[in-house]
């Protein structure tokens, strides 16, 4: 395994156990307010300091399931970029210019300096990168997501799939409010893989947030 996709791995697993473990604790502030109330907010957040104890269990399983779902995620990019490149050479509008006048000379000075080409995005590959990644890839990670939890929880096949095929146009559905944007804003902005990576995972912490703030904390997802 190349050195990126462990680095980028060993970091997605950093913010998968930051996420989890901030999910837990604003869950267990907003249900500590809700059976505390009318109490003032700082003396409930007083005793949560005091009575909040992290459960490591979510955390391992979420550690463990971006451990076996990240190196697959990254090799998935970069065939992307290697089949459907993000950007494409072509002449600058110095070298235009220049050979619009049959200036030979200034030619050759861009050439030798290479600046006679420049890169430009590709619009067509960013569609059909976004088109791809938002398919192919979020079903097949909305998939394996519901059936990793799913044995971590010792259901057996039948009982998995049957949970997997109940959650999925659900998480489909959420995902695409959020991952069609950090797609596109990956493909067009940040040039390496691995810096989409560590984009897709700093949007997956605020997601994995933000979905235990509007679930009740029962759900948590993040994509990679």
């Amino acid at each position: 395994m190349s050195s990126p996709i462990i680095s980028g791995t060993i970091q997605a697993c950093v913010l998968s156990a930051t996420s989890n473990i901030i999910a837990q604790f604003l869950t267990a502030y907003r249900n500590d307010v809700c059976s505390l109330f009318p109490k003032a907010p700082s003396q409930t957040l007083i005793n949560l300091q005091k009575s909040f104890v992290t459960d490591f269990k979510p955390i391992f399983q979420f550690v463990l399931y971006t451990i076996l779902s990240t190196p697959p995620n990254m090799m998935w990019q970069y065939f992307l970029e290697s089949s459907f490149p993000s950007t494409y050479a072509s002449p600058s509008k110095s070298a235009i210019d220049a050979a619009s006048k049959s200036n030979e000379a200034e030619l050759d000075r861009e050439e030798k300096t290479h600046e006679i080409t420049e890169e430009r995005l590709s619009i067509r590959n960013l569609i059909i990168k976004v088109i791809l990644d938002q398919t192919i890839s979020a079903s097949v990670n909305t998939l394996m997501f519901s059936l990793a939890f799913a044995g971590f929880n010792r259901m057996g096949y039948a009982d998995a799939w049957g949970e997997a095929r109940s959650q999925y146009w659900g998480l489909m559905l959420a995902g695409w409010k959020l991952w069609p944007l950090v797609s596109l804003v990956g493909f067009s902005v940040v040039k390496s893989v691995e810096g989409r990576n560590l984009l897709g995972s700093l949007a997956g912490l605020g997601w994995g947030i933000y979905l235990s703030l509007t679930m009740g904390g029962q759900t948590e997802v993040k994509e990679l």
